[in-house]
């Protein structure tokens, strides 16, 4: 996905990425814009980083936490640390400087983990929108239907169906084999466009929408339900109305989660699908900032947990008072008024 950020410039450059022929023209930006954007990027990729470290840290230390749907948070976690550990300052680079100075070997691998996070993202949005129906709508059903084990099956298909498929594609020639007609040209020297092409641009909106029809459709019903259950709740006990109105606010939430993640991803998908019709006429600063507008939806879901979750904020308060060093700490309810 990271692919396609430097392609159709239509800036006027000042200088080219290398001194040979075939050189990518580079566009250099003033001393101060070049801070600016280092400096906005960083204090972005330490959000990312640090807030989903933390994600991660909380579900793994509690016990109580060690639940079905927050094994698919903590895995969705990671994939986000992950993107902002090894993606992102290269992205950045780029972005700043027009060029990629890392060579081949980085370029390739770079795409592959920018392409392989990104869809590990959403098809772990998918799984959750899964579990929370489960839970909703089959409640009685979902203790034995949706277990651990469960959730761990899916995990590991969270990750290996987006690294085999992007796999696939980075690192085998097939594609470049049995398509080539709808393969640009070669690229100028110093840009990293692996598969920017046409078919690159199609394959990838049904991998996009595709979950995210089923994540819609899923939500709509939940949201259906859980109205109907919110009617019915005063006929039940205290401790089934308690955990009923805890599932439906984890269903707000993740659902809350996915919004945001289809509103960030949107700008970006659609102009690739449309800008490849049109011969690639986006320019360059206008991919740049629907990119890192999706990038930056990393950082929403500890943000997003902070302000829906109380167990979140107890787990930040035991581990910034320190707490968290206190033996008891491990068993603690954080579920617990």
């Amino acid at each position: 996905m990271s692919a396609v950020l430097n392609q159709g410039a239509e800036e006027y450059p000042l200088a080219f990425c290398y001194q040979v022929n075939g050189s990518c023209p580079r566009t250099v930006h003033p001393l101060g814009i070049q801070v600016t954007i280092y400096l906005v990027c960083a204090v972005g990729i330490i959000i990312i980083v640090l807030g989903n470290l933390f994600v991660v840290f909380t579900v793994s230390y509690f016990r109580v936490l060690h639940t079905p749907t927050n094994f698919l948070l903590l895995s969705l976690a990671l994939a986000d640390m992950l993107l902002g550990l090894l993606v992102l300052p290269l992205s950045t680079v780029r972005s700043v400087e027009s060029c990629w100075f890392f060579g081949d070997f980085l370029c390739r691998l770079h795409t592959y983990l920018d392409t392989l996070f990104c869809l590990i993202s959403i098809f772990h949005l998918c799984f959750i929108s899964i579990d929370r129906h489960c839970a909703i709508c089959e409640p009685l059903l979902y203790p034995s239907k949706f277990t651990v084990k469960v959730a761990f099956r899916f995990i590991l298909a969270g990750w290996g169906m987006p690294a085999g498929y992007t796999a696939f594609f980075i690192y085998t020639d097939v594609v470049e084999r049995g398509l080539s007609q709808w393969l640009e040209e070669m690229p100028c020297v110093g840009s990293c466009q692996l598969l920017f092409n046409k078919f690159w641009g199609w394959i990838n909106f049904p991998v996009f929408f595709f979950p995210c029809f089923i994540m819609i459709s899923l939500y709509v019903k939940i949201f259906v339900v859980a109205s109907r259950q919110a009617q019915q709740i005063s006929s039940l006990s205290k401790n089934l109305a308690g955990t009923a109105k805890r599932e439906r606010k984890a269903a707000k939430t993740l659902g809350i989660a996915v919004g945001i993640y289809l509103l960030c991803w949107l700008p970006f998908t659609i102009d690739t699908l449309v800008d490849s019709l049109l011969n690639f006429v986006t320019p360059p600063l206008v991919f740049d900032i629907f990119i890192w507008f999706a990038y930056f939806n990393s950082a929403c879901n500890p943000i997003i947990y902070v302000f829906s979750y109380r167990w979140f904020r107890k787990a930040l308060t035991l581990i910034l008072s320190r707490e968290i060093f206190s033996p008891r700490t491990l068993t603690i309810d954080l579920y617990q008024e």
